[in-house]
């Protein structure tokens, strides 16, 4: 029997593995089945938001459209070149790390991820729950919609409780129902899309989109770079995650090419649709960029408000399915004690918990929070530039698993030439964004002056993607260039590198123990 002949596990068996690698007999698949995982993941109305948001960067609407494609697809391609680490290793992506910061380095830049991760889902939970709860309102006035006509409390905690028990039902079962739901959901939410975007081209003004002005070649690439950190840096530590079950040698073009495409696709389509909008109604574009699905909802007629809505919740629920999932994972790479069930029912109590305070405690809070996370932006995208440049050195070792385990195992404690280039570049990168919100705007932006802070550089993200090249770059000169990393033996902890690279890296504490055949 080939790799690619053994079978996918039951869609009702939990599954059991956790950080250690995916042994070969329960490899998979093909990179197809990537497509609908990151597509459902991002065929979102928040897309729409995405292009005016470009849009703004003082861009005509030709440009925004080439910007953000741009900028999409670079960054799609990173993740799906990540994503290649799963195949080759069997690793989720934040274990796998490991080799390039060392086992308990790795923890500094996993807890940000992991923090990043959680964040966003407890946004797209709350989002979630308010949009169901306004649908409520809209079909049943008197019980559930309040003197402004939004959802009601009580509609809110209904949708709120359902979200939160699909979402953990879906990331508990684990990757091979995962997979098949998120294939489902693709199909749908793509089609829903697409009657969306048939309604919302009558309200496109084509006679005014050529209205605005063509901006500089700086704003240019400050658009492009926009649209890079809004898509494809968040998701720089969790392409391996869906990829790890793919057989070993799973042609890496095509983990790139469906990864990348699953990305790009939706929200593309969903960019342009944003630019035009904007170009043509700034007031819409106004609105929709403070609220995507209450702006652009209203828009549409009830017949397919109703479905639609349902299906926005589906998407968001989608994105937070995969999100948890990851987040337990990387739990379970910081070392928690716990298998990867439990990690993902902890997740569930944090983001419940972080919802919850949201949605009925402090609402004014959500700025603040969501600023917080744009930050962390900074520490994920370097930690994917070094981490694609220590592909060059995992691909020469033959991608060696044991190189994740802790020192005396056949990994090391801490890397000081990844961990050095991360804090670095992180620092050069805070000093190179701006914050919205004034308390963390004091702690960022000290090497912008402050006509700079107000231009494309401070209001672009440009430090995010500055922080990213200069990590992999300090990594390369220190690695390859001045070679001061320690040989291949040292790092292997003194055994020989084959038997080392035989041996699974094991679980800790997240999966059963287990062996890969050579």
């Amino acid at each position: 029997m080939s790799q690619t002949d053994h079978p996918a596990p039951a869609i009702r068996q939990v599954e059991r593995n956790g950080v250690n690698p995916v042994p070969d007999g329960e490899r998979h698949g093909t990179p197809r089945s990537l497509f609908g995982v990151w597509f459902s993941w991002n065929v979102s109305i928040l897309g729409v938001s995405y292009g005016i948001y470009v849009f703004g960067v003082g861009l005509n609407a030709w440009q925004a459209v080439l910007a953000g494609l741009l900028g999409y697809a670079l960054s799609a391609v990173l993740v799906g070149i990540l994503a290649v680490g799963g195949p080759r290793t069997g690793l989720p992506t934040l274990t796998q790390t490991r080799v390039a910061f060392g086992f308990h380095g790795n923890k500094f830049p996993t807890f940000f991820a992991y923090l990043s991760n959680v964040g966003w889902k407890v946004t797209i939970i709350t989002l979630a729950s308010t949009t169901g709860a306004d649908l409520f309102a809209r079909l049943w006035p008197g019980a559930f919609a309040d003197s402004h006509g939004k959802g009601t409390t009580a509609g809110v905690v209904v949708w709120f409780v359902v979200v939160l028990l699909v979402t953990v039902t879906v990331a508990v079962l684990g990757h091979a129902v995962i997979v098949r739901v998120e294939r489902w959901i693709a199909w749908l939410t793509s089609v829903m899309t697409v009657v969306f975007i048939g309604l919302m081209i009558p309200h496109i003004h084509w006679s005014r989109i050529g209205d605005a002005p063509a901006g500089s070649f700086g704003q240019f690439v400050g658009g492009m770079i926009l649209a890079l950190t809004l898509v494809g840096i968040g998701f720089l530590n969790y392409g391996g995650d869906f990829a790890r079950y793919l057989p070993r040698r799973t042609p890496a073009p095509g983990v790139v090419g469906w990864t990348a495409g699953g990305i790009t696709l939706p929200v593309a389509v969903l960019l342009i649709l944003g630019v035009l909008l904007v170009a043509g109604d700034p007031q819409l574009g106004s609105a929709a960029a403070a609220d995507p699905v209450g702006a652009l909802t209203a828009l549409l007629p009830m017949w397919f408000f109703v479905p639609f809505s349902i299906v926005i919740v589906i998407s968001l629920v989608a994105a937070a399915i995969t999100g948890l999932y990851s987040s337990g994972l990387a739990l379970l790479a910081l070392g928690v004690p716990v298998s990867r069930v439990g990690t993902t029912v902890i997740n569930m109590v944090v983001i419940s918990a972080g919802a919850f305070y949201l949605l009925f405690i402090s609402t004014s809070f959500l700025a603040t929070f969501q600023a917080f996370l744009a930050l962390i932006a900074v520490v994920m995208g370097t930690m994917g530039g070094i981490q694609l440049l220590d592909f060059i050195r995992q691909r020469r070792l033959g991608w060696p698993v044991s190189q994740a385990m802790p020192a005396g195992q056949g990994g090391r404690n801490g890397r000081w030439t990844a961990l050095l280039s991360l804090l670095v570049a992180t620092v050069i990168g805070l000093g190179m964004v701006t914050s919205s919100d004034p308390n963390i705007a004091k702690a960022v932006g000290f090497l912008l002056s402050d006509d700079e802070k107000k231009g494309v550089i401070g209001t672009t993200n440009v430090g995010v993607l500055v922080a990213m090249a200069v990590g992999a770059a300090l990594y390369a000169l220190l690695t390859f260039v001045l070679k001061l990393d320690p040989s291949r033996r040292t790092a292997l902890g003194g055994t020989a590198p084959a038997a080392g690279d035989r041996q699974a890296a094991g679980t800790e504490h997240g999966g059963r123990s287990t062996r890969t055949p050579a």
